[in-house]
C-alpha cells in the first residue's frame, strides 16, 4: 500500500468524519469526493471501493457509542439508565425490541436489493438527484411538524409501531445521497416526535444499522 492510497484513505475518512452526523448524506458525499478527485475504483475495483466506504463509518459508529453508552447498557439490561427531565416518571424505557423493530424494513430490503443498490445507487448522478431530493423532503418534514406540538418527547415514549414507520422511511437512506439521520429524524418529526426524540432513535438505530452494513460488506 503506497502513500497515496493512504491519503486518499485518510481524505474519505476526513469527509466521513465531517458529515456523518449531519443530515447531508456522508456516504454520498464520500462518492463525490471520490468520483471527482481521488477515483480509488480505477486502482482498487468498485465493489472494493464501495465496500471500503461502507466499512470506514465503523469509526462514527463507535462515537455514537460512546455518546449513548449508558442508553446501550440500557437496552442490554446491563445498567439501567434515569429518566431524562421533564419526561414523567411513568413513561416506560425504550426496548431493544423496538430498536430491531424500526430495523427491519431497512435491512430486509437492503439485503434484497444490495446488487441493484451497489450497480446502480453509487454513481455521482444519482448520488446529487439523491441529495436534492433528500433537502426537499427534509424541508417539507420541518414545515409539517411545526404545525403541531409533538407527542412524543423523549424516545423512552416511541411506541413499536412508530418504531416500525421511521424505519420504513429509513429504507431511504438506501439511496446514497439520501442522509440517514435526515431522513429518519424528519420522518420521526412528521410522526409527532420532538426533534429530540427522533435524533436520539435515529442515531441508536444508525449504530445498529450501520454496524451490520460495515460486517457484511
Amino acid at each position: 500500500m503506497d502513500f497515496l492510497t493512504i491519503l486518499k484513505a485518510i481524505i474519505l475518512g476526513i469527509v466521513e468524519g465531517l458529515t456523518e452526523f449531519a443530515p447531508v448524506s456522508s456516504t454520498g458525499h464520500m462518492i463525490i469526493v471520490d468520483d471527482m478527485w481521488l477515483r480509488s475504483e480505477e486502482f482498487l475495483g468498485k465493489y472494493v471501493a464501495n465496500t471500503f466506504k461502507v466499512v470506514i463509518q465503523l469509526g462514527s459508529i463507535l462515537a455514537v457509542v460512546v455518546v449513548f453508552k449508558d442508553r446501550f447498557l440500557d437496552l442490554l439490561g446491563l445498567k439501567r439508565k434515569k429518566p431524562e427531565a421533564g419526561v414523567p416518571v411513568s413513561t416506560g424505557r425504550l426496548k431493544l425490541s423496538q430498536v430491531i423493530v424500526g430495523l427491519i424494513p431497512a435491512g430486509v430490503l437492503g439485503l434484497l436489493f444490495e446488487d441493484v443498490i451497489d450497480e446502480y445507487l453509487f454513481s455521482i448522478e444519482t448520488v446529487l438527484i439523491g441529495l436534492v431530493i433528500g433537502a426537499i423532503f427534509m424541508i417539507i418534514a420541518d414545515r409539517v411538524g411545526s404545525k403541531q406540538p409533538p407527542k412524543v418527547i423523549s424516545v423512552d415514549q416511541i411506541t413499536y409501531m412508530q418504531a416500525f414507520n421511521v424505519g420504513l422511511i429509513q429504507c431511504l437512506s438506501l439511496w446514497p445521497g439520501f442522509s440517514r439521520s435526515g431522513s429518519t429524524i424528519s420522518g420521526g418529526v412528521m410522526l409527532g416526535m420532538s426533534h429530540r426524540a427522533a435524533a436520539d432513535f435515529t442515531f441508536i438505530m444508525q449504530s445498529r444499522l450501520c454496524s451490520a452494513r460495515a460486517s457484511c460488506p
